[in-house]
């Protein structure tokens, strides 16, 4: 499904169908022959404060999200953190974050996939690699070589193939290479990112969720997650970035795991059997 926005520099902030078909699908646990009735979560007013976790729960060596163990930590963290969070913890399957290559790559194939359903930026990809001669050679200096005519033949826009020879560019100039981008903190990263033509907070964001697996991203601009953070609480409207900052602040360190549960939850209409929300009457 195409975006409804032009994704700038800037970045527009995705609308939900395209932000979900981002995120891999995880099926919610299978439920017993037991009808429940449906319950939607209680309401939580956002003008209430929200405890922070006490100091004897709180961790500081988050590490990344495919290290062994990681997932486990950030589960029992959340649902000490967010007594509501735990609903969805428990309701759906834990999630899965699966290596999708190098850097480069990665970030070629998000600039790609920009405003295009999976469907086409798949085509896409898939000619764009044999143009360069395979996967192994998908690299800065062949990217480079690529003239915009050549890339405009396989279905890349003439503005996208400007922002891969930028991406290229800065790659081949040391600006960025796979092996920083493994080292930098996240502030350092998104600055670096986002001087990239074509790459904005957004897709630094979810770079970092599935790509790198950084276990305390907060993507405040992505519509889904917000969407999300706004029918776990019982929200009246969105909440704004700020208001984001302060709600899943508990979450923190794993506020990627936080905000892979409001996909879910979204999928879910906002809606889990009554049996997970008890605790919360």
């Amino acid at each position: 499904m195409r975006r409804t926005r032009s994704q700038t520099k800037a970045d527009s902030i995705p609308d939900e169908d395209d932000s979900q078909s981002l995120i891999p699908n995880t099926p919610a646990k299978p439920t017993s022959k037991i009808t429940f009735r449906a319950r939607k979560i209680p309401r939580l007013s956002l003008t209430n404060k929200q405890p922070h976790p006490s100091t004897s729960t709180t961790i500081t060596n988050a590490k990344s999200l495919t290290f062994k163990g990681e997932i486990e930590a950030a589960l029992d963290h959340l649902r000490s953190a967010d007594p509501l969070l735990a609903t969805c913890i428990d309701f759906f399957h834990p999630p899965q974050f699966s290596n999708d290559g190098a850097p480069f790559f990665s970030l070629i194939r998000s600039i790609i996939s920009q405003q295009l359903s999976k469907t086409a930026a798949a085509a896409i990809e898939t000619r764009f690699v044999s143009l360069c001669g395979g996967h192994a050679s998908v690299r800065p200096d062949v990217v480079l070589s690529l003239s915009t005519q050549q890339l405009r033949q396989v279905g890349i826009s003439g503005p996208k193939a400007s922002y891969l020879h930028d991406l290229a560019t800065k790659y081949v100039d040391g600006v960025l290479s796979d092996s920083s981008i493994l080292q930098m903190d996240d502030e350092t990263l998104h600055s670096k990112l986002t001087s990239v033509k074509g790459i904005g907070p957004w897709s630094v964001h979810m770079f970092m969720i599935f790509t790198l697996h950084r276990p305390d991203v907060l993507p405040v601009g992505d519509l889904v997650v917000r969407r999300g953070v706004e029918r776990l609480y019982g929200l009246k409207a969105l909440p704004t970035p700020s208001e984001m900052e302060r709600l899943c602040h508990k979450w923190k360190p794993y506020r990627s795991v936080g905000s892979w549960y409001m996909y879910r939850l979204v999928e879910a209409k906002g809606v889990l059997p009554a049996t997970t929300v008890t605790q919360q009457q």
